[in-house]
């Protein structure tokens, strides 16, 4: 935890920001940002990302290990991408300290494996990472792969290079098989989110809304970036607040 690095940002009860992949830390976060007026943001960048050292692998249930001491007493989780799914493991392994969790598109798709849309969004993946392509190439494709619609200018500037790398660094999330079971029987609040932009994430968001009792909420007009979505803070502040 010495090398993490972490913003802390507000006065409130505590928020546990965890990113995605392609970018980190606050920039991941940015349109989250007011909401420091009403909460303790916490904000970690996760190993691997600028400025923490480069990993040569990126693990997320290592993660969920790494960051789940930043829950401190009891904070509410809130993860997207990838950082949905460490949250996913985080919650199921210190609920004490979980007041609620909130996740958007988590590529948790072993749970959904079968799904014919999730089974071609996998082997997609699969392809993208395999290619072993430069970082640049590597970025512009996984945003085109994810739906997202964030064009990075050319050249990557030197911590967008370094973030792509890290991407290419992490296990890939279709081998996360989070312990649904143990979330569900958990007593705190959960919210799922999509973005109505694929069906392979809709249908994870739909298995982990009916199997684990959760609040569902849909926000369009950002594709997979969600927290960039409109009214996504006011969706996020609501729930914190109930």
């Amino acid at each position: 935890m010495s090398t993490l690095h972490v913003e802390e940002l507000g006065e409130g009860p505590r928020v546990l920001l965890v990113h995605g992949s392609g970018s980190g830390g606050s920039a991941a976060w940015s349109a989250q940002l007011p909401l420091a007026e009403r909460f303790r943001l916490v904000i970690p960048t996760r190993s691997g990302y600028p400025p923490n050292p480069p990993l040569e692998r990126i693990d997320f249930e290592r993660q969920a290990e790494e960051l789940a001491p930043l829950l401190e007493d009891g904070a509410h989780l809130v993860g997207h991408s990838y950082g949905g799914v460490i949250t996913l493991f985080i919650a199921a392994g210190h609920p004490q300290a979980v007041r609620s969790l909130a996740v958007s598109e988590p590529p948790a798709f072993a749970l959904a494996r079968g799904n014919r849309e999730v089974d071609k969004f996998v082997a997609a993946s699969k392809h993208l990472w395999a290619a072993e392509l430069e970082p640049e190439l590597f970025l512009r494709d996984f945003l085109r792969v994810v739906g997202s619609p964030f064009e990075p200018p050319s050249p990557l500037p030197a911590d967008v290079e370094a973030a792509a790398q890290a991407t290419q660094a992490e296990r890939g999330p279709w081998e996360a098989e989070p312990p649904v079971d143990e979330l569900a029987a958990t007593a705190f609040p959960k919210l799922v989110i999509s973005g109505a932009h694929h069906p392979a994430f809709d249908a994870v968001c739909d298995l982990l809304e009916n199997r684990l009792g959760a609040e569902r909420a849909v926000l369009p007009g950002a594709g997979h970036g969600i927290p960039r979505a409109p009214g996504y803070n006011e969706l996020l502040s609501r729930f914190l607040r109930g």
